[in-house]
């Protein structure tokens, strides 16, 4: 006869889990978690993990860390990266909101200062701001000036080299003083060792002066900037020289949006459609020997007939053929300003809603919290550029000279404010 049970399982088994140290129960929920989002993104790739199946439609490539808070502690949550795609568990995590709360904290705290206009009026309804507290604010604001803190000053020596360098400046309304000025918000990007784009720094400052963009420059260095072949940027004298003064190695790409707009300036209008013709077959060619031959086409074409135009081609082929020095693979991706452009209107989206900032403080947190974000995103998705073709990049000949080549003629820089 066997013998009854003296022992109740789910008892022990409950008295254990009592027990049990907090340490352990936040051990095994992450396990737990971890395998959750395994399962989960093999049946988004379409096989198991390290298992060859004819329906795998993608790879997996590493992962991103989250911290997840939960009522045993915060658990470290391991989510799986692909190489084609993105992958996120909406079911288990938040999209960050740092951008949203900062745009709540700012245009709470210009309500809290007595701003009063129609559309300020209106966000403070939608959003109701008007149940907040000037401490609920301030609580809020400095929550997110901490983060944002800590991105602006993050090294960077970690993830550079970075190949590609792209800068970029927007104007803000801003009250100071009684009255509303204009302020400059310098922003930089780069592709970083590992192919991703990352975003280096930002700045807020009185004007775009050759001594604003030497001290943002200056500090990208000191935090770690390194291994920067080309920067693209408009032909702001100020920028260039800034480049020039901090990044010596560097070759400067005057980014050919801009430069077409600037040509368009001294080019008849009527013969402006032939002219721009022309200047796009030239980034057309297949090779570097090719858009050589094509530009000298250019310039034919208009000496006799546009000397101001052949000049002003003439006089910026170096900055606007720059690209040329590196494979054709990463040509479109280098040649203008066009992605920084990209991230210019989703920075515009959210500070167009304000419209005028009550002080520069809410400049930085806000700007700041939308560049965190899209930082993010880019670290989470797809690559900028292929290792294989950055490694190219790194060994293309003929950068040594760096930018002071382009610019024999450059003053010198002002004194940094």
């Amino acid at each position: 006869m066997t013998a009854p049970h003296i022992v109740d399982p789910a008892g022990v088994l409950k008295e254990a889990f009592s027990d049990a140290s907090p340490d352990l129960m936040r051990s095994l929920l992450q396990t737990m978690i971890n395998a959750l989002l395994s399962a989960d993104v093999d049946a988004v790739v379409g096989a198991e993990y390290g298992k060859p199946s004819a329906e795998r439609v993608t790879q997996r490539n590493g992962y991103r860390h989250r911290a997840l808070d939960t009522r045993v502690g915060t658990v470290d949550v391991a989510v799986p990266k692909l190489r084609a795609g993105t992958y996120f568990p909406d079911w288990l995590l938040e999209r960050r909101k740092r951008a949203e709360s900062a745009m709540i904290t700012v245009v709470a705290d210009a309500y809290l200062a007595g701003v009063s206009t129609r559309r300020m009026d209106k966000l403070v309804k939608q959003l109701g701001i008007d149940s907040l507290s000037k401490s609920q604010v301030s609580r809020m604001a400095e929550d997110l000036d901490e983060h944002v803190a800590d991105f602006r000053t993050r090294p960077l020596d970690a993830a550079g080299p970075f190949t590609f360098v792209a800068a970029d400046a927007l104007t803000m309304k801003v009250r100071e003083g009684g009255r509303v000025i204009n302020a400059v918000v310098l922003v930089a990007t780069g592709v970083n060792a590992d192919g991703h784009r990352e975003v280096l720094g930002t700045r807020v400052a009185t004007a775009e002066t050759a001594a604003a963009w030497n001290t943002f420059f200056a500090d990208l260095v000191a935090r770690g900037l390194t291994g920067v072949k080309m920067v693209t940027s408009d032909a702001h004298a100020g920028l260039v020289e800034a480049i020039a003064a901090n990044l010596p190695g560097a070759v400067w790409q005057r980014c050919r949006t801009h430069y077409a707009a600037n040509l368009m300036s001294v080019c008849p209008k009527s013969m402006w459609p032939a002219v721009k013709a022309m200047l796009h077959s030239v980034y057309d060619q297949p090779d570097a020997a090719s858009v050589d031959a094509q530009f000298e086409r250019l310039l034919d074409y208009v000496e006799a007939k546009l000397p101001a135009v052949h000049d002003h081609l003439d006089g910026a082929r170096a900055e606007i053929l720059a690209f040329t020095a590196f494979p054709k693979d990463v040509w479109t991706q280098v040649w203008s300003n066009n992605p920084n452009e990209r991230l210019n209107k989703e920075i515009r989206r959210r500070t167009d809603v304000v419209g005028i900032f009550p002080n520069r403080e809410a400049i930085t947190r806000l700007i700041g919290a939308v560049l965190a974000e899209q930082n993010d995103e880019w670290a989470e998705g797809r690559r900028y550029l292929g290792l294989e073709v950055l490694q190219r990049c790194r060994q293309a000949p003929g950068l040594d000279a760096g930018i002071e080549d382009q610019h024999h003629d450059l003053p010198a820089l002002e004194a940094a404010a």
